[in-house]
């Protein structure tokens, strides 16, 4: 049987030719030689090979495509999916009159947090049953399901939000991390002589019918890794302050969807 040709993709081939136009203009910028090019190319092979090309495109690639497109738009800034986001994770339940617990090990290691937030829109209504994704690493800088030994949805956990937008969760205080280096993205990283560590953050994905999905981050004051994020993944408004309640940490964050 004859296979079927492909239908032409007249998107793929506009973003191709804008491509091509652009890379050729830097091309004369920065006046590559051809060894250069081989080389790069040897190492964005390494790069695929150990599996590592989400990593480097979230780190390096993606909060300048959020920025392109979302910086002037109102509403709460996105940041990074990150590379460390997993699917299915468990709903949590609560009691009456008490916060969300995040999936997490008994006597979990690290400060506890209770983080609250409310989700509106850009015109000020509260958006009720607005699915709320959260997911951090845990006291060792490890995320669940990758390099760390705990439950795969260790601290993963998606809820929703009360009739007034609101929400509280208990967890944990995220703490700073390295982004991987044994590979070619940490060889990337010594050619620019650059630090691997990312603040410390919550992982946040907000999903509200008829509004787009908002994917961001959570900072905190104070965390030393603020100005200089490997991934410059920080916004100024989603920076918080981390209050000391004695046995426990607070924090809270108000956020703002788009309508689609």
């Amino acid at each position: 049987m004859q296979k079927q040709a492909a239908k032409k993709n007249e998107r793929v081939e506009e973003v191709f030719d804008l491509f091509l136009k652009h890379m050729q203009e830097f091309l004369k910028e920065a006046k590559l030689n051809h060894e250069e090019y081989t080389n790069f190319v040897k190492w964005a092979d390494r790069l695929g090979q150990a599996g590592e090309l989400p990593l480097f495109a979230d780190v390096f690639l993606e909060t300048h495509v959020l920025q392109a497109m979302y910086t002037k738009m109102p509403g709460t800034q996105p940041s990074l999916l990150g590379p460390y986001f997993i699917e299915g994770s468990p709903y949590i339940e609560k009691e009456p009159g008490k916060p969300h617990v995040l999936t997490q090990r008994p006597n979990e290691p690290g400060e506890v947090l209770y983080f609250s937030g409310n989700v509106s829109n850009t015109a000020g209504k509260p958006l009720a049953n607005t699915r709320v994704e959260m997911w951090q690493n845990d006291n060792s800088a490890k995320y669940s399901a990758f390099d760390s030994d705990a439950p795969r949805y260790n601290l993963r956990g998606h809820f929703y939000t009360d009739e007034n937008g609101d929400f509280t969760v208990k967890t944990i205080v995220p703490v700073p991390y390295s982004i991987p280096t044994e590979g070619p993205t940490g060889e990337f990283l010594n050619y620019l002589d650059q630090h691997s560590m990312r603040p410390a953050h919550l992982h946040i994905m907000f999903e509200a019918e008829g509004h787009d999905t908002l994917i961001t981050q959570v900072f905190f004051e104070g965390d030393k890794w603020l100005e200089s994020d490997v991934a410059e993944g920080v916004r100024e408004e989603l920076v918080t302050k981390l209050e000391d309640k004695g046995d426990h940490k607070k924090a809270s964050l108000n956020f703002v969807m788009r309508p689609k």
